[in-house]
């Protein structure tokens, strides 16, 4: 159902938030990667994968998380922590919507210093192809509290599912659960930033 009938319809949004564990850069180890689902912002599920520290696997292992699962059917919207997970493991945006068939929103806690960014990938290899990917996932729109990329839905009606989708702060409460747990299974307790 299209996230807008959703909305007009007073109707519950199910979303799947992906944010990863917290991990030592420049080490070997996968780097965790927890989905929760949540039908508005009551906890349904939760999936969990693995990525590579600035690899190029994100968008494949999150496809790989939902796609023939029992979830992906009950999912209205993808939520990210940011464009990217495990450093600069940079998500393919309008790729993931498609193959997914769900509109995705990377979501961030202010807007994005595009030149810092351009910089830190300097030293990582293939900094042209990962800015491609970076770029493709298209405007950063501003929407207070929320800043987001989104991929297969208009802004305004994504501000709007956001906001539906957060309980109390500037964080879906898909994210703030998936951030939490994450940090849970890798240091044995929860952060304090969600």
């Amino acid at each position: 159902m299209e996230l807008e009938t959703l909305l007009r319809n007073r109707r519950k949004i199910r979303a799947i938030g992906f944010d990863d564990a917290p991990f030592v850069r420049h080490a070997t180890k996968p780097v965790g990667v927890a989905g929760v689902i949540c039908a508005d912002t009551r906890f349904e599920g939760m999936v969990w994968g693995e990525i590579e520290a600035d690899g190029w696997d994100a968008t494949d292992t999150l496809c790989q998380l939902l796609i023939g699962g029992k979830f992906l059917s009950q999912i209205h919207v993808v939520l990210l922590d940011g464009i990217s997970l495990g450093g600069f493991n940079i998500i393919d945006l309008p790729l993931l919507a498609e193959r997914l068939e769900r509109p995705c929103i990377a979501v961030m806690r202010k807007q994005p210093k595009l030149t810092a960014v351009i910089h830190a990938m300097q030293r990582l290899p293939h900094p042209d192809k990962r800015l491609e990917i970076l770029r493709r996932a298209g405007t950063v729109y501003e929407h207070p509290p929320f800043y987001f990329q989104v991929c297969g839905a208009d802004a305004g009606v994504t501000a709007q599912v956001l906001q539906q989708l957060t309980d109390c702060g500037h964080v879906p409460e898909a994210l703030r659960l998936a951030h939490l747990i994450a940090s849970a299974v890798v240091k044995g307790e929860s952060g304090r930033q969600a």
